[in-house]
């Protein structure tokens, strides 16, 4: 429908700040979040390169000295969103947040390289950014993978982008939440508290920055101190994939990151360990707490997209997912509705997520066509029903969330145009 194309691409525009782009166009987000940026440049990539390439440089600008990338940026003085600049305390240039997100900017420079004939200029901004994300990728592995097995942890929820997601919930009730607790919610003043992460989970997430914040965010230190550490089978996935990914696309401008290759080969001999054929499903680890995590969540079908090389476990793991949700009239909802921490409008414990469809697609992509297809078609069609909110409802396709969001608008351009 060209009309929602057109649609797609203006709130994009409309979002668009100095150098970057805002999630949405209310008061929910209002600053530069990690891979929300990477998903926004793949959509202006299809009309605008210089706003794709100047979304990708600016998140960049906020990279750490030890490589790290926050999962926000604090452009400018903003205190309308909790936590904010004054909470986190941190910050290289750019007031920042003091964890990371789940580094799929590195596949979204990959797609934008190969999808386009860049000139010389683009090109030499392109090699700025891989040699940047070089070092990001190094600091997962110098840092997250305290174990050398080629996977890493994540320290906060908010790293895994899935905030609230019933992965967590094990990992947090083992929180010793702080006594003297004082702060104010600002996403309630802009969203139903039906469709957002309860209090406790705020009283955790919260408990555990103040944690963070008292070892000045030390990547040596918050690792082993951290109250919650969890080896993510979704988080972990896009890692693999951003690897092999940075690892190719450097080819292009005559860089060698083969040692990235080497942690590849790394991650997939470890990750298999942690696939459960009674289950036909990978389970994310709480290292911490030394036990599997059984929650029948999307993230863990994320193992496609990391394109490991086990033909045999990748089709148990797209026939498993056939009848996650496939009689349903949208998909994919990110818990199993037959799963007992499945809640139908609550953020990331039930509602379909734009970006964890088009993650799925990706991996479907070079294994199964048919159902990458419908995949896409599912999607397509649910954004052109009820246009770009940040979440859906899968029974009705009613929008959730913020409306005017960023990422689900960027995605549908890539999935109408590829």
């Amino acid at each position: 429908m060209k009309e929602t194309i057109e649609i797609a691409k203006q709130v994009l525009k409309n979002n668009r700040k100095s150098g970057y782009t805002l999630p949405t166009n209310n008061k929910l987000y209002p600053a530069q979040w990690n891979w929300d940026s990477a998903f926004i440049a793949l959509g202006y990539s299809y009309f605008n390169m210089d706003y794709a390439i100047k979304e990708l440089e600016t998140l960049l600008s906020g990279q750490w000295e030890d490589g790290m990338v926050p999962h926000i940026l604090f452009h400018g003085n903003d205190e309308t969103y909790f936590p904010n600049h004054k909470t986190w305390e941190c910050g290289n240039k750019i007031p920042s947040s003091g964890i990371t997100q789940p580094p799929i900017i590195a596949t979204i420079v990959k797609k934008i390289i190969d999808k386009n004939k860049l000139d010389q200029v683009q090109m030499e901004r392109m090699q700025i950014i891989i040699k940047k994300l070089k070092k990001y990728l190094d600091w997962f592995y110098n840092y997250r993978d305290t174990s050398k097995i080629g996977l890493v942890s994540i320290i906060h929820p908010w790293e895994s982008g899935l905030d609230n997601s019933p992965i967590w919930d094990g990992p947090l009730n083992k929180v010793k939440i702080d006594g003297n607790l004082k702060y104010e919610r600002r996403d309630l003043n802009v969203s139903k508290s039906e469709n957002r992460p309860l209090k406790k989970d705020y009283d955790a997430y919260i408990t555990l920055l103040n944690k963070l914040k008292k070892h000045k965010y030390n990547p040596n230190k918050i690792i082993s101190e951290s109250m919650f550490n969890v080896i993510d089978i979704g988080f972990n996935s896009i890692l693999i994939r951003a690897t092999k990914d940075l690892v190719e696309v450097a080819k292009k401008f005559n860089l060698d990151f083969s040692d990235l290759k080497k942690k590849t080969m790394m991650s997939e001999e470890s990750l298999i360990k942690f696939y459960k054929d009674a289950e036909q499903s990978f389970f994310s680890y709480d290292f911490k707490n030394h036990n599997l995590i059984k929650v029948d969540a999307i993230s863990n079908y994320f193992i496609l997209f990391a394109n490991i090389g086990n033909e045999d476990v990748n089709n148990k793991i797209i026939n498993k997912l056939k009848k996650y949700n496939s009689q349903k009239k949208y998909f994919f909802t990110t818990v199993n509705p037959i799963d007992k921490t499945f809640e139908e409008t609550r953020y990331w414990r039930g509602p379909v997520w734009i970006n964890s469809n088009w993650i799925i697609h990706q991996g479907l992509l070079d294994k199964d066509k048919d159902f990458a297809k419908l995949t896409k078609n599912k999607t397509l069609d649910l954004l052109e029903k009820s246009k770009f909110y940040e979440y859906y409802n899968y029974n009705t396709g009613e929008s959730l969330g913020a409306n005017n969001f960023s990422w689900s608008a960027a995605l549908y351009l890539d999935l109408k145009f590829s």
